[in-house]
C-alpha cells in the first residue's frame, strides 16, 4: 500500500480538495484501488464493545462515504468498521463551493460541505447492494429545509 500512496498522494494533492475526494470515491467504486485481499486482522486487534465485535479498532468516520457507495471497499482496505453519511431524509446539494479546504502545514482538512448527499432512499439502495458484513454505522442529519424544533 505504501507504493500506492507514494504515487496517488501527490496526484490527489495536486487537485483541489473536493475533486480529489470525488476522484477517490470514483476509483473505489470502480475497483481501481488495490485492496480487499489483505490477510485477516490478528485476533489481538479484535475489540468487543456494546455487544458488537470489531475486527480492529480503526474505523472510518462519516463524511468520506456520504452515500454509502464504497463501504465494501473501505472494509477491504482494512478498516475495522465504517460509518457512512451524513445522510438526510431528502437529497440536498450542501453548502456552496468551495467548501472543503486543506491546511497543508497541519496535514488537515476543514470540512464545510453541509451534508451534501443523495438522500436516505439512495443510501438504503446502496446498502442493500453491499456485501459489507462488518459493523456499519449510518450518520443521520436533518435537511436544511427542516424547520427548527419548536417552530
Amino acid at each position: 500500500m505504501a507504493d500506492l500512496y507514494a504515487f496517488a498522494g501527490p496526484l490527489l494533492r495536486s487537485l483541489p480538495a473536493e475533486p480529489a475526494h470525488d476522484l477517490t470515491l470514483w476509483l473505489l467504486r470502480h475497483g481501481l484501488v488495490p485492496g480487499g485481499d489483505a490477510a485477516p486482522d490478528d485476533p489481538i486487534l479484535n475489540v468487543r464493545i456494546w455487544n458488537r465485535s470489531f475486527a480492529n479498532p480503526i474505523g472510518l468516520a462519516a463524511g468520506f462515504d456520504k452515500n454509502a457507495e464504497v463501504p465494501d471497499a473501505m472494509l477491504g482496505l482494512g478498516f475495522g468498521f465504517v460509518e457512512v453519511g451524513t445522510v438526510t431524509p431528502r437529497p440536498q446539494p450542501g453548502n456552496p463551493k468551495p467548501r472543503l479546504f486543506r491546511l497543508e502545514e497541519h496535514e488537515a482538512l476543514i470540512n464545510r460541505m453541509g451534508f451534501n448527499n443523495a438522500g436516505v432512499e439512495r443510501v438504503l439502495r446502496n446498502l442493500e447492494r453491499s456485501a459489507y458484513r462488518g459493523v456499519l454505522g449510518v450518520n443521520i442529519g436533518k435537511n436544511f429545509a427542516t424547520p427548527p424544533e419548536g417552530d
